[in-house]
């Protein structure tokens, strides 16, 4: 081998250590923020002299390898004493911690230990566990002398397990690189519109920077993105490349086109593939406990999971599937393999909470290992409402309520603080409400209540404390009101101008406080920093400067948008601006939008989707235009509808047929679905999408006209065009592709909406309603 292979000392032993049982039974953890603290208290304690955050850094050379590289930092060095500390935060009796996670700490201060030595010539050294109880502040140390020579023998041992995985390693790496420096476009040319994005992702790789990219559906976004990254990857030395997504279907995309670039050409790519899929989708024993005791695939996981990973990377494809596979054949857990491979795949693809989410796995073993990440996000317009939802929290007054009645006695009083600030909480709202005539359910708190976000802290740190003693006791309901609690605090600790707190209330005892995150590019911002390029891509990103700001996206960030290969005459865009469908005008609009969709129908016969603002209204227009027309065959979405029924309403959409889905804008049937050819001639928007005028709202128009100066567009106009466009983009799929969109309101054709509208679209002026009907 040319080249050296880089490992961290945790990851090193993290390989060669672990054994045993996979054991996720309730261990009560401190947080990031109390082992930071923890790691500081001790070091506050040690003397003047004492080296926290020690770099320690050597290389094994063996073999016919150039040199292994292991790096890392000891948490504390006392020269006086020549003791070198490794420092763990816990909860509760340390009586209670597994064998294995004890040996693998013992492996960590080794591995330290014999850096140490070598580096500073030393014969020997004190090695100390410091076991530092959070609650209580105790140190618990255990203490093992250890010769230069001893603990050179454990680091050779390592290093040696290592090397084969590291040698292969760094083999993989040299002939991925290779193979993709002279990767082919697939197909025979690109279609309208993908050279131009694909170059615009390749520079982006090239140059560091963010892309937004607005590209059309239809042009083959998908492979356009995937193929100019990985070309980048060997010549800006990506590690890793990160394919996000807001939806299964975007997965299935992404695997379609890899797959498509990973057998182009007379050989097959030598590229790692994984699909990351949530824990729910993959668990075999949904019934069982996640620990040895209970299920067969965590017994014994970390003893079978060398052969796993190696029969795993060796097959290259893992597709939730493959992955799957894999993992029965060795009897180990599909999930928490398919977490041990996004160490080593080239091509992650999966939800964008890999990335973005507090706790995501990606970004954390990007900055664990030092990667050079690219990361492609598809559907991007979705991250703004994603990424609120990433950065939210509730407490339920009701499920506390449950859990308090039933909750052990060592509970009582933390429970009791609680419930009375709940009250006050309540009170203080209702307060606010004197003299108003109508009580509102919901109600926007002023300010952060601080007593009960102390007292929640203080339930969490006691049931945290209860558990870590009693850890037979946790039950379901007493976890989730725990990690409720927890995340709530987490953000209560970050909140300010980007977030608001709400109360909603459904009755008595049926209170709901909520952290609702507005402005995601506060949190969001760290996580583009850390990437090496990030691609956003989607049909509708327009305007560039509603993303960058909410999104928080660099300065240097590039807004690019791909022409269209469609040609205005493919899609005939109506304005009927003789209907309005304001809330005020809802019943006078039903009957000429009945007479306007039963007239392109007539002039047009085939299968159209036809959006409404909400299921009431859809109700409503179905309704009437069965009954004034039941000879045209019509099917509708429903509130709730299953998975099943959302394939057969889909289903009904087949070539050459015809009919009328009803359906809402912005739900299932809205946007990620494709209907191409005569599959779908013709697309009915009888609103526009604008979000609902409520207290939430205005508040958040509020908050964004203060930070940016756009509220109402940055919280109505804009978030409604969007799903209108998305809507309107099921029609053309194809460069082969003709059809209709029929906008019903007014407000369409105002020059601030129209602005929002695709530059391809020809509008013309407001059409007129058409002739009056033929008979029957």
């Amino acid at each position: 081998m040319s080249a050296n292979y880089r490992v961290a000392v945790r990851a090193l032993c993290d390989f060669t250590a672990r054994e045993g049982d996979l054991d996720h039974r309730f261990t009560p953890a401190p947080s990031a923020r109390e082992g930071i603290e923890g790691h500081t208290l001790v070091a506050s304690r040690r003397g003047a002299d004492y080296i926290a955050e020690l770099p320690l850094s050597g290389t094994f050379e063996g073999g016919s390898y150039k040199g292994l590289m292991v790096t890392g930092r000891a948490d504390g060095y006392d020269p006086a004493a020549n003791r070198l500390e490794e420092v763990k935060t816990h909860r509760g009796s340390l009586e209670r911690m597994a064998d294995n996670q004890r040996a693998l700490h013992w492996a960590q201060v080794k591995v330290y230990g014999a850096l140490l030595c070598a580096e500073r010539g030393l014969g020997k050294v004190t090695l100390t566990l410091v076991y530092l109880d959070i609650a209580s502040g105790k140190e618990t140390l255990l203490n093992q002398d250890a010769s230069a020579d001893e603990l050179q023998v454990f680091f050779t041992t390592q290093c040696q397990r290592f090397l084969a995985w590291a040698e292969q390693e760094a083999d993989h790496r040299q002939r991925r690189d290779s193979a993709l420096r002279i990767l082919n476009f697939p197909h025979a040319a690109f279609r309208p519109g993908q050279r131009e994005l694909a170059e615009s992702v390749y520079k982006s790789a090239s140059t560091g920077r963010c892309l937004l990219a607005q590209a059309p559906t239809g042009i083959g976004k998908t492979i356009a993105t995937l193929f100019p990254m990985l070309s980048a990857m060997p010549r800006q030395q990506l590690d890793r490349i990160a394919f996000l997504t807001m939806k299964t279907p975007g997965r299935r995309l992404a695997l379609d086109a890899l797959a498509t670039l990973r057998n182009s050409g007379d050989n097959a790519q030598p590229l790692r593939v994984l699909e990351l899929v949530a824990r729910e989708k993959s668990c075999e024993y949904p019934d069982r406990a996640c620990h040895g005791e209970s299920c067969p695939l965590a017994a014994g996981f970390y003893d079978r999971l060398p052969a796993a990973r190696q029969a795993a990377v060796t097959q290259a494809w893992l597709n939730r599937e493959a992955l799957r596979e894999v993992a029965l054949v060795h009897s180990v857990c599909p999930y928490y393999l398919g977490q041990e491979l996004a160490r080593w795949a080239d091509v992650i693809v999966g939800d964008v909470n890999h990335w973005f989410d507090s706790h995501a796995l990606l970004h954390g073993l990007a900055q664990a290992n030092d990667w050079r990440t690219g990361v492609l996000v598809d559907e991007a317009h979705n991250l703004v409402e994603r990424a609120r939802g990433m950065y939210s929290a509730e407490l339920d007054q009701q499920r506390f309520n449950r859990v308090r009645r039933s909750s052990p006695k060592a509970l009582a009083r933390p429970l009791g603080r609680l419930a009375r600030q709940w009250q006050a909480v309540i009170k203080e709202a209702e307060l606010q409400e004197e003299g108003e005539s109508r009580k509102p359910a919901y109600r926007l708190l002023t300010a952060l209540p601080e007593k009960l976000v102390a007292a929640a802290q203080q339930v969490g740190s006691a049931i945290t404390d209860y558990l870590g003693e009693h850890p037979e006791q946790a039950s379901l309901e007493l976890q989730e009101l725990l990690f409720e609690a927890l995340r709530f605090c987490r953000l209560a600790e970050r909140f300010g101008e980007h977030s608001l707190c709400d109360i909603t209330r459904q009755g008595r005892g049926r209170a709901v406080l909520g952290l609702r995150n507005l402005i995601p590019a506060d949190f969001l911002a760290p996580r583009f920093n850390a990437a090496h390029t990030v691609v956003l891509f989607s049909a509708t990103l327009t305007p560039a400067h509603y993303y960058r700001d909410l999104l928080g996206l660099p300065e240097n960030t590039v807004w690019q948008e791909v022409l269209s290969p469609f040609a205005a005459h493919q899609l005939e865009v109506r304005i009927r601006s003789d209907i309005s469908t304001r809330f005020r005008d809802r019943e006078a609009s039903i009957e000429p939008m009945v007479v306007a969709i039963a007239q392109q129908y007539q002039r047009k016969p085939g299968h159209y989707l036809a959006f409404f603002s909400s299921f009431a209204y859809l109700e409503t227009a179905l309704s009437r235009f069965r009954e004034a027309h039941p000879d045209v065959p019509v099917f509708s979405q429903t509130r709730g509808m299953p998975e099943t029924q959302r394939e057969a309403f889909l289903a009904r959409f087949t070539p050459g047929g015809k009919g009328i889905g009803f359906a809402v804008l912005g739900g299932a049937f809205a946007e990620g679905i494709d209907l191409p050819g005569d599959r779908l001639v013709g697309a009915f928007i009888a609103t526009l999408g604008l979000p609902p005028f409520n207290d939430f709202n205005e508040a958040l128009k509020t908050r964004l006209t203060a930070r940016f100066g756009q509220g109402d567009d940055y919280t109505y106009r804009i978030p409604g065009m969007i799903k209108v466009v998305q809507a309107a983009g099921r029609v053309i799929r194809s460069p082969e592709d003709e059809g209709v969109v029929v906008l019903m309101d007014d407000r369409f054709a105002q020059a601030s909406v129209r602005a929002l509208l695709p530059s391809w679209w020809s509008l013309g002026n407001p059409s007129p309603p058409l002739g009056p009907l033929a008979s029957p």
